[in-house]
């Protein structure tokens, strides 16, 4: 349920980017960022700390989390005028959990290194926000580019992220094979 709830928080983004405007927007999308990464640690409160994980779990853990992703950045590339830039950053947000988890299921460490993980993907979006619509205040074309920008930068960081966490798990099959 608190995973779900996730997804839920994240559509706010789309509600405040592309129903509200303004401040009052990009309010309820920066509400919804925060409310999706509690919904995230409070998850993982209550699977570890308070012993309700199982198999399952990891499957309501992730899916959620790659949802969410998509809602928050497929919508900052429409608000932004560039949904191919939405869709690629939620694309490539989805490789870095995908990498992640391929890595655990070949019996390696799920690797969560990366400049573009998750708290730094929505840490990054949430600036974006703020910074694009301080700059529209200015200038009101800076808002589609602040927004480009931060979807871009997602988009490299995470290929970036993508590439260091295989090259993680290459070394640890490497490692493996010299112990053998």
């Amino acid at each position: 349920m608190v995973s779900a709830f996730s997804v839920v928080a994240s559509l706010l983004v789309p509600i405040g980017l592309l129903l509200s405007s303004g401040w009052l927007g990009v309010s309820l999308a920066v509400l919804g960022i925060q409310l999706r990464l509690l919904a995230n640690v409070l998850d993982g409160l209550v699977a570890v700390e308070g012993g309700k994980g199982s198999p399952i779990g990891a499957l309501y853990n992730e899916f959620p989390d790659r949802l969410a992703d998509t809602i928050i950045l497929v919508s900052m590339g429409y608000a932004a005028g560039a949904d191919w830039l939405g869709w690629a950053a939620a694309l490539t947000a989805a490789l870095t959990a995908y990498v992640r988890v391929f890595g655990g299921a070949l019996g390696q460490p799920q690797s969560f290194q990366g400049p573009m993980a998750k708290q730094h993907r929505m840490a990054l979006a949430t600036v974006a926000l703020i910074g694009a619509q301080a700059a529209a205040v200015w200038q009101p074309g800076w808002y589609a580019v602040v927004l480009q920008g931060a979807l871009a930068v997602i988009v490299v960081g995470s290929a970036i992220t993508c590439a260091t966490r295989t090259r993680t798990i290459v070394r640890h099959f490497d490692a493996q094979g010299a112990q053998s």
